[in-house]
């Protein structure tokens, strides 16, 4: 088990942990997806390891992903069926080890005379995608029957609907849950920490850290650091005079409320425009329409947001297509934005960049970048491979599982729904979850807080037990409310307040100012286009295609 405190009012106690152990098998930086899923692999080996990070967890591209685990339809088409093949293994794999947090989703390509993709040269590449995955998911639907179903779809010159399936996901709560996997292994994890500085030398690496929220700092020893950081990668890499050519590109998406365009599967469609794919599908009971495809400039440690020129784009497209139900700027709950890191070929724009990761080795420090949210296990084991000639020798078993599984009694202790959403998101804490809820809050911190997939009683202990430092982290990241709640979930502040000031240790003082942090983050990234969002993507601004 980790010694590093996440309960509330741990985060001294962990600090004081991290300097009295000060050498490691392996320091991470970066703990979003591909970060987490290193520790993870590296914690079951029985090294001494230990991830930081300078923002929260999942603070960058995974949480600001499109929230799918899918084996990637495109790279069959241009030829890579081996990628897909890899991708498609990995989502099979995640649904089976965490259902409720990874789930299958049915997704819809509507058919136009005239109009490209073809009924038929679609149904031959879902025929090859079912095949890797060794199960049948495609079909056909007619036009009369697609009509029925989906009445607000643009029904001019359809001809028909092909169905297949992919995967959806919480990705932050993806991260949380892996996290959480490698330090029952004994990983240390520290959100709010940043490697300053590396120096190298034959016997390991020397490392800076600082605590970003209280301002101490301290050096550790390792005998390799992987340098995890996504978009942020070269950052360390230049201080070793090493660099690579990383493009930056930024996908925004906006949140709809369900009701407004209810649908059922996630919609792919080519928009009329520049004829790229956008989706259009339910998350978390809201629907979500994205994602755009734009260079962005180098990134600093700030955050980004949705422009003017993505958010006409979107509805442009939701007009296109969904004509009948008349989305406008007025109906859109919230905004995300992130930039993910792309290993740049020379391609004309973002979107026709390979989405593979890569992998470098400086010395002792292993940097990766680049990959997808659905290969995080075969970027982690990459990444091992690379630096296994530093590290003690350990057997490993490439096929265990990523998740331990769930107490299947979880099944009778809340709703259906609600057993099946805790056991996916929160694995083996999801009994104390329930049970707390039933101590403390009664049944009713069992039930969906309206707008929402989400129940008090999650709240509660994330609050509790998850690296809380500002309440951004606990509403954008451990929960979403900040997504599906009109106006950022301000208006639940009172009763925020009243159950999980407490929790968090806050007094009146920090929490009215956590509140004033959160309340200008929301409405500059998070909301509408604004001044500040602008800004940030004002230097390069390549084109939507």
């Amino acid at each position: 088990m980790s010694i590093t405190d996440w309960k509330s009012g741990g985060r001294e106690q962990s600090w004081r942990a991290l300097t009295e152990n000060t050498h490691w098998d392996i320091v991470i930086a970066g703990g979003g997806v591909t970060g987490a899923g290193v520790a993870r692999e590296a914690a079951r080996r029985g090294l001494r390891v230990l991830l930081v990070d300078r923002q929260d967890f999942s603070w960058g591209t995974s949480s600001r992903s499109s929230k799918m685990v899918h084996g990637g339809l495109r790279y069959i088409a241009q030829g890579d069926v081996r990628t897909t093949l890899h991708s498609v293994k990995e989502r099979e794999r995640l649904m089976k080890e965490a259902p409720g947090l990874v789930d299958l989703m049915p997704y819809m390509m509507p058919h136009y005379d005239g109009r490209f993709p073809g009924r038929f040269a679609f149904g031959m590449l879902l025929k090859v995608y079912d095949l890797l995955a060794r199960r049948k998911y495609h079909t056909f639907h007619g036009a009369d029957s697609v009509r029925e179903r989906y009445p607000f779809l643009n029904p001019d010159g359809l001809t028909g609907a092909s169905e297949f399936a992919d995967a959806v996901t919480d990705d932050s709560r993806l991260v949380m849950r892996i996290l959480h996997e490698a330090r029952r292994d004994g990983a240390e994890v520290l959100n709010y920490v940043a490697v300053d500085r590396t120096e190298q030398n034959a016997d390991g690496v020397t490392i800076s850290l600082r605590d970003t929220v209280g301002g101490a700092s301290c050096k550790v020893t390792a005998s390799v650091l992987v340098n995890a950081t996504g978009v942020w990668v070269n950052e360390l890499r230049e201080q070793l005079g090493q660099s690579a050519d990383v493009r930056p590109a930024r996908g925004s998406h906006i949140v709809i409320p369900a009701e407004r365009l209810p649908v059922d599967v996630s919609f792919t469609i080519l928009h009329p425009q520049d004829q790229r794919p956008i989706f259009v599908y339910p998350w978390e009971g809201r629907t979500v329409i994205g994602t755009t495809d734009l260079d962005h400039p180098k990134p600093d440690n700030g955050e980004v947001g949705i422009t003017r020129r993505e958010m006409d784009y979107l509805l442009a497209l939701a007009a296109f297509q969904f004509p009948e139900a008349g989305i406008q700027e007025k109906d859109v709950i919230s905004s995300w934005a992130g930039v993910r890191p792309l290993v740049a070929s020379g391609a004309k724009n973002s979107s026709k960049e390979s989405r593979d990761h890569t992998v470098w080795k400086d010395g002792r420090v292993v940097s990766v970048s680049g990959g997808k949210l659905t290969t995080f296990r075969l970027i982690a084991l990459d990444v091992l491979k690379e630096a296994r000639d530093e590290l003690p020798e350990c057997e490993v078993d490439k096929k265990a599982p990523v998740f331990t599984i769930t107490d299947p009694a979880i099944a009778s202790l809340a709703s259906e729904q609600m057993a099946h959403r805790l056991a996916g998101f929160y694995g083996r804490d999801a009994a104390e979850i329930i049970g707390t809820a039933k101590a403390h809050g009664g049944a009713e911190d069992l039930e969906p807080i309206p707008g929402t997939h989400t129940c008090w009683a999650e709240l509660r202990w994330q609050a509790a037990s998850e690296a809380v430092v500002h309440l951004d982290d606990l509403m954008l990241r451990r929960s979403r409310l900040g997504l599906l709640l009109k106006n950022g979930g301000l208006d639940l502040l009172p009763d925020l307040k009243e159950r999980l000031q407490p929790m968090l240790g806050w007094s009146d003082e920090h929490w009215a100012a956590e509140v004033e942090r959160y309340r200008r983050l929301w409405s500059q990234f998070y909301s509408l286009p604004s001044v500040q969002s602008e800004q940030a993507a004002k230097t390069s601004e390549g084109e939507i295609a």
